[in-house]
């Protein structure tokens, strides 16, 4: 551990009065974040969020061109956020006030990349499941969470407790740079694969109108990484609290397909045709407004978008970073993304994934 970062996190416990909690390191991700549960002398808890400012590249301007998006990296052009600790801080707020379950933010130093949180407990969604408990009850409260999330138009701007946040449009430049994560790093992972010049462009033809429709209908609060593993039961909570949301500091404004692509093309766990099919019956009847059919064809192609993005990502994290386990969880997406391509399916997509990503490829 970085001698420097432990002593700022012991003096950032310590003015918050927090300074003889016991600290116990929780399991992380892929992120760059670390958590901590607190121990408190009480008996009760608090989760330390730590978010080294310095080890991400800078976030999206609200006012950028594509062009100094492009320059600053990844997370400008395509992450818009950067996992900060204001961003947590104001998403927390924004969501909190319209009666959804976020942990209650205690002390934060968001120069600092730190903040005490409320700890929520452990009853993630992917656990409970794992140990058996009926999922059903669990989608139906995720499913009515979204609908009533999708019913509101959010701000340019959160603000909440000290902090401020843009909440930008994920546009068609973070869109296309999400997608060609799959090109850029799928020969990196996959032996002998190579990508013509012509690949490419038709690659970019397939996606642009794709990119285009889900910046044109980019209207809702996106959680960005809505899946089982970041939502907590709390059936002790009612209506839309009793789901507990977690890792929300990279939201946009989306398409409202995004999230759902999240919830049910999860990386982690399988979510069956048949659950799919119940979550997106459930979310019309809620929501009887919304276009079913327009809303399923955008499903579909936003849909692959995000799959293609994670198989991208968890292609440059076995290749790049080293980080084999990654590769278990590549045949799920694998065969979500054929899900996504049933009708109405993205055009052109399964005939490029057919001649350049056969089945061979995907090893």
């Amino acid at each position: 551990m970085n001698a420097e970062r432990e002593a700022l996190k012991r003096d950032f416990l310590s003015a918050a009065g927090l300074g003889e909690a016991r600290r116990a390191r929780l399991q992380g991700d892929a992120s760059t974040r670390a958590y901590e549960r607190l121990h408190l002398p009480s008996g009760t808890s608090l989760i330390l969020m730590d978010q080294p400012p310095s080890v991400e590249t800078q976030p999206c301007p609200p006012q950028a061109t594509d062009a100094e998006r492009i320059a600053l990296g990844y997370n400008a052009s395509a992450r818009l956020a950067a996992g900060r600790v204001d961003a947590f801080v104001a998403c927390a707020g924004y969501l909190r006030a319209r009666g959804f379950s976020t942990p209650a933010v205690i002390a934060s130093d968001p120069g600092a990349g730190m903040a005490v949180l409320e700890d929520l407990g452990d009853d993630l969604y992917a656990r409970l499941i794992e140990a058996s408990s009926d999922e059903a009850p669990l989608y139906d409260a995720a499913t009515d969470a979204l609908a009533v999330l999708h019913d509101e138009t959010p701000p340019d701007v959160l603000v909440a407790d000290g902090s401020s946040w843009p909440l930008l449009t994920y546009d068609e430049l973070a869109l296309r740079t999400a997608t060609e994560i799959f090109i850029e790093w799928l020969p990196k992972f996959t032996s002998g694969l190579i990508l013509s010049p012509d690949a490419v462009a038709e690659w970019d033809a397939v996606w642009a109108p794709i990119h285009a429709r889900g910046a044109a209908m980019a209207s809702v609060f996106c959680h960005r990484d809505y899946h089982a593993e970041n939502l907590i039961w709390l059936p002790g909570r009612v209506g839309v609290a009793r789901v507990g949301l977690l890792d929300f500091q990279d939201a946009v404004k989306a398409h409202p397909a995004w999230d759902m692509s999240m919830l049910l093309h999860d990386a982690r766990r399988d979510v069956t045709p048949e659950r799919e099919a119940a979550v997106l019956a459930r979310y019309f009847a809620v929501r009887p407004q919304v276009d079913a059919a327009a809303f399923m064809a955008d499903f579909h192609a936003l849909g692959a978008a995000n799959i293609v993005r994670i198989l991208g990502i968890f292609a440059r994290l076995v290749a790049r970073d080293g980080k084999p386990r990654y590769r278990a969880f590549m045949p799920r997406l694998w065969r979500y993304l054929d899900r996504c391509l049933s009708d109405p399916a993205p055009a052109g997509l399964a005939e490029w994934l057919a001649r350049h990503a056969p089945m061979a490829a995907r090893a």
